[in-house]
């Protein structure tokens, strides 16, 4: 029997890749606007506006922040590279706490020769020590599994299995998944490892996957566009246990020469209708 319909906006949340124009204020004032709750930040597009004035603007609106976008990118060919992109973390670790969000998500990163297997090794050695200044700063580390397209240049974590796999290996309440159906839809054992993530989701992302697939990266769809069973993974979502913010993540060119406010629009109907 099908949940109950969404029939309100409190959960949804626009990720600001999804309006690629508007920088950190500009997204502030769109969503409050839009009568949009939160927000998910990218560091770049804060560092436009500025860290300082981003968290004073979060402050001073009461926009809720979901997620700070991103952290990972971990291995390198050098010692010395793995160690700069640790310290990068960090920083993002403080940037994330100083926005008071609870979740910097991971994209994890490409192997940066042949080795994945070894790439796969250089992440969990940065989580190792990524984990105890998470903690420091309240903060909860969400590694979000790409789809296999894109693991010979983003990312050498590429099932929610394997995402699963390592929160479990390492056992800590600040590690979790968040949860993109664009990366995992397709996958034949997406519903079991949902259920399997119960209890360390941080996160889910929402678009659509368009056929045909009009480009690797800027082909996300907005949601009703596609194939992808939307509400059915809401609610396998929301049936292991996560309540939070729903971000809709959009890398698309058409959409990004929209006016944002049409953009927001439409996404809140879509969000209604489809998720």
């Amino acid at each position: 029997m099908q949940q109950h319909e969404i029939t309100d906006l409190t959960r949804l949340s626009l990720n600001q890749a999804t309006i690629d124009q508007w920088d950190a204020r500009a997204a502030i004032e769109g969503c409050v606007r839009a009568g949009i709750p939160s927000i998910g930040f990218w560091r770049d597009k804060v560092a436009r506006t500025g860290l300082a004035e981003t968290a004073r603007l979060v402050r001073e609106t009461g926009i809720q922040v979901s997620s700070l976008c991103r952290g990972g990118w971990f291995p390198a060919a050098s010692a010395a590279e793995r160690q700069a992109r640790i310290e990068d973390n960090k920083r993002a670790i403080e940037e994330a706490a100083e926005l008071q969000t609870k979740v910097l998500v991971l994209v994890c990163g490409p192997a940066p020769d042949r080795d994945i297997q070894a790439a796969r090794g250089m992440v969990e050695d940065a989580l190792t020590q990524l984990l105890p200044i998470a903690h420091q700063h309240g903060i909860s580390l969400g590694i979000e599994p790409l789809h296999p397209m894109y693991a010979a240049d983003r990312s050498v974590i590429t099932s929610l299995a394997e995402a699963n796999q390592i929160v479990e290996k390492f056992n800590n309440s600040h590690l979790g998944v968040v949860i993109d159906v664009f990366h995992v839809w397709w996958d034949a054992s997406v519903y079991e490892q949902i259920a399997r993530a119960s209890g360390h989701i941080l996160g889910f992302h929402v678009s659509d996957w368009l056929v045909p697939l009009p480009d690797v990266l800027l082909g996300r769809g907005m949601m009703g566009d596609g194939v992808i069973e939307l509400r059915k993974l809401r609610q396998a979502v929301d049936a292991a246990g996560y309540h939070g913010p729903i971000e809709v993540e959009i890398f698309n060119q058409a959409i990004w020469n929209m006016p944002g406010d049409d953009v927001l629009d439409t996404m809140k109907r879509r969000y209604l209708e489809h998720v």
